[in-house]
Formats: C-alpha cells, structure tokens, sequence
C-alpha cells in the first residue's frame, strides 16, 4: 500500500517571458557513451543496465535533512519551482520541464540530464531554483541535494502539468481534462504476496532536448532494485489523450516470483457496487472504477473495483493479450459531488501490448482502505515464462491516457452501473440469504433491438446458487439491466460471477466478472431478520 503522491498536485505558474539559460543548467557535467563516438542512446543505457544487474545491489542513501524529513503535506507542496528557471523555457519549443524538490515521502535523490546532440549534462540541484514561501527555517541546503523527479509542460498550457515522475518508478499524466487520477509504474515486483513488496527506483533519467516545433518529447530512465535493473524509453506525445509508447529492457539480478509488467495503480474507496466503507458524504470515492481487458480471443472483459475486506488477488489468464486498463467510466459529477478534486474528470489508462507476449495472465490486486490519499488497487501483465536471472528481457507497450481509452468493443454493449444489496422478494420473509447484482448494459446495438427482443442472462458462478434471474428494457442508458441473486452456500469462500447479455445464443455484450465474498454466517442471520 502506497501513499498517493500529489493528490492536488496540479499547480499553476505564471508565463513570463523569454530568459537566459538558468546557471544550474550551464556548468553542468557532461556524461558521454565511450562505445559510441560519445553520443548517448539507447542501446547504450542498456548496456549500463545490463552491466550494472551484474553487480551487486546498491541501495541509494538517503541524505535529505530533517528539515525536509519532517515538512507537513501542505508546506512540501508549497515548495515551488520557479517558472522562469524550468529547462527550455528559453528556447521557444512546445516542452518544458520543472523540477520536483526533495522532500516529506520523497527522500531518495535521483539525477536528471538534458541530453541535446547526443551529449547529456546533469542538471545541479540549485536552491535559488525555488519558491520556499518564506520557509526561512530549512536554512542552506547542500549543493549537491538533487531532486525527487520531475513534470513536464506543453505549450497549450504551461501552467499546468502534462506528465510527472516522481517516487519509485511512479509516473503520471493528463488527457484532455488536464486532470491527475491514478499512476503507472515502471515495474511492478511479488505485488499482493505474503510478504513485503518491492518497489524498484528510477535511479536517473535522460531528457532529451526537443527540436523548434517537435510536439513530442523522449525520456530515458534507469531503473535499480535489490532484483533488477531496467531501461526504459517513454516517447511521450500530447493530444486529446497523451500517448506514451515505452520500449523496456530488463536485466534480473535473480529471480523474481511475481514480475508485474506495465503496472498501473489506481484507488478504489467507494462506489455504487461497494458501500463498505461509505462514511463520507460523497457518494463516490474512486480514481478508477473498473479494469477492462481485451484478451487473446478478442473478447471483451470487465470487472468492478471493489475495496475488500482482505486483500483480493484475481487471475485473468490469457495468451497474446491485446489490452487492459483502469477505466473511471463514470463521468457524471452527481454521482461524485466533489468539486474539489474532480473524480469525475479523472483519465483512464490503457495499456496496449506492441507485438506477442505470449502466456501469462492479468493480475489485480485489491487492498482494504479506509483513506482516499492511499493506492489501494494494482493491475498489471504477469507473464507465465519467468524471467530469468542475467538475461535480457524486452517489452514494448503503449500507454494512452485519458477520458476514453484508444479501442472499444465495436458492437457489444458495454456495463454502464454495477449496484449490489440484499436480495429477496420486497415483502416476503427470506427464509434463506441472498445477495442481489443489478447491472445495467448500454451503448453497442442495444438501442436498436425492438421491443420483443428477448435477451437473456448468461450466468456462471464458481459456487452458489442463481435465483430470480431477469433482463429488462433501462430507458435511462438506453439498453438492459441484468439482474440477479446470489444464493452463497455455507462455505465462505468468495465466488467467481460471470454474466454477458445473450440474443439468440449470440453475444450483445462485453463480459462482466465479478468476485463476491459472502459475509459471515451470524451478519447473513442479521440480515434475513430485517
């Protein structure tokens, strides 16, 4: 469980005119690849990754004083990098870039180069690159304090961020709604096991300098960790939704049980499917809503977030994935009523596999949280080959950020609402308890089915009984609602729900799954006496 890095972090700054290169940027070191005639590439970073995974690891010290250690939420985030300073400001292109201050969670340092005709030069920490806000008590820092990452800027509105990279391997972006929402990350290691994850770094990052006019923006990275090195390539392309295509080798140290690929982290507290824990006043609490999958066989998969009370790890397996991603698909502001951090408005990602990568299986996992400032939900590619130790492992990927993902189903219905309760008959004594589904099906070719069309529930459940079964006409969304009751047994144990809308044994809609974990045996006799 991680805490949500710059929850709010969506900071303006004012647009003043051009300036002199900052003299942080002008003495800074100069790093060149010996192998190449001195230029910095790619293939030369995986050559530095490979060479370092065949040394031991090296943990990075934290040197961050007290100071820095002990600021409140509200004063790091008051520390702000000053506009005029951030890189390229001076050179009229389309990016530009501020730097991120060490600080609070953030306390490991990582370094950061421009790279321009293939030559990188560090960027020196300076301490009169930021606004402390009259914080006089942080005294002189040392010059050589580095920084906790980086954001970048596009020209339709520097005042707002485009991308960060900031703690671990945590990266996030905007779509068109200029709005944070959940993270991705560089790599994921033994997530949602028994024992203490591991949650590589990105150690330094190269980035290069964009031509007059490019609209896009390269970054390298280097990732470290006690199990494996990574290098890492993001080409990172604004729009209506931001596109990173990521190139990413791999070099394990030793074997690693659970390798999670393209991961993404999201928070799931509360929502229609879920009321556990709904003490707030918002109805809705969540960055993400569900995770979608388009599997190997072209059939679409949608499974709601839940915030379970243990920790819920769920298998998809498949072979030659086509996608997957953490959708927020509900963008009605009523349903959310937060006009403070806007979780209507925030993006989705899809993750978009570039060649075969063959067996293995989407994992999500789901941790109990009380508290929306925590990641609770994880979802990424385990692949079923492990990776083995000194050798080279390549993945390729896009990643696409925004309010809709790249690729729908063209002609199958999607789910619109997932609600749950107890189930029975209004009036009649429940003899036996029963939890209800309503799910409510929209979009595709439904609008289009007369009215005596008749639908029907395909239902599958790993254990339990299906009881009052029916498919109806919803004007609201303009399709179907599916509704159901589940009758759990005497075991416990959670159970597996599969359900897609059937006309005349042909499939109208996406696959909805779902896991259920009934509650103990006295609260389900607390419920058949209401």
């Amino acid at each position: 469980m991680r805490r949500r890095s710059l929850l709010k972090a969506v900071s303006a700054a004012t647009v003043l005119g051009a300036l002199p290169m900052p003299a942080w940027l002008q003495a800074g070191e100069v790093t060149r690849s010996k192998k190449r005639g001195g230029s910095f590439d790619y293939a030369w970073l995986k050559g530095h990754a490979r060479n370092l995974a065949s040394k031991a690891y090296q943990p990075q010290i934290n040197g961050v004083p007290a100071s820095l250690s002990n600021l409140s939420w509200d004063d790091y985030q008051s520390i702000r990098f000053k506009p005029q300073d951030a890189l390229w400001r001076s050179d009229d292109l389309l990016f530009q870039v501020q730097l991120f201050h060490l600080g609070l969670y953030f306390k490991k340092p990582v370094q950061i180069f421009e790279v321009e005709g293939g030559v990188a030069r560090v960027l020196e920490y300076r301490q009169s690159n930021f606004d402390y806000s009259g914080k006089e008590s942080l005294g002189n820092l040392q010059p050589n304090l580095g920084y906790a990452g980086f954001r970048l800027h596009f020209y339709t509105n520097f005042q707002l961020d485009l991308a960060s990279f900031l703690g671990a391997s945590y990266f996030r972006a905007v779509g068109e709604s200029m709005q944070y929402g959940l993270s991705a990350r560089g790599l994921a290691v033994d997530t949602g096991m028994n024992r203490e994850e591991e949650f590589p770094d990105f150690t330094t990052f190269w980035l290069e300098k964009p031509a007059p006019g490019q609209d896009f923006v390269t970054v390298w990275a280097l990732l470290d960790s006690p199990s494996v090195t990574g290098a890492y390539a993001f080409r990172i392309q604004p729009g209506q939704n931001t596109v990173m295509d990521v190139d990413v080798a791999l070099y394990p140290r030793k074997a690693i049980e659970r390798v999670g690929i393209a991961p993404l982290t999201s928070m799931y507290q509360v929502g229609e499917n879920d009321r556990r824990m709904a003490y707030d006043w918002r109805p809705e609490i969540h960055d993400s809503d569900g995770l979608a999958i388009q599997n190997g066989n072209n059939e679409w998969l949608w499974r709601p977030l839940m915030n379970p009370l243990n920790v819920h790890v769920s298998s998809f397996v498949d072979n030659n994935l086509k996608g997957f991603g953490l959708l927020q698909r509900d963008r009605n502001f009523e349903h959310y009523q937060d006009d403070g951090v806007f979780y209507n408005r925030r993006p989705s990602v899809w993750v978009a596999p570039k060649g075969d990568w063959g067996p293995g299986q989407v994992m999500l996992t789901e941790i109990p949280t009380g508290n929306e400032t925590f990641d609770n939900i994880v979802a990424f590619w385990n692949p079923q080959k492990p990776l083995a130790a000194g050798e080279e492992h390549l993945f390729s990927y896009t990643l696409t950020w925004g309010e809709q993902p790249p690729v729908q189903p063209e002609k199958l219905a999607q789910v619109q609402a997932t609600r749950t309760g107890l189930g029975g008959v209004i009036g009649q004594q429940r003899d036996v308890f029963s939890w209800r589904f309503a799910i409510d099906f929209g979009g595709g070719g439904l609008s289009m089915l007369g009215a005596d069309a008749e639908l029907e529930a395909a239902i599958t459940t790993s254990s339990g009984q299906v009881e009052i079964a029916s498919v109806r006409p919803l004007d609201s969304v303009k399709g179907y609602r599916a509704m159901f009751d589940l009758v759990p047994g005497e075991s416990g144990a959670p159970i597996d729900i599969r359900l897609q809308l059937m006309l005349s044994e042909q499939p109208v809609s996406e696959v909805w799954l779902y896991q259920y974990t009934p509650p103990p045996a006295e609260e389900q006799a607390r419920f058949l006496e209401l």
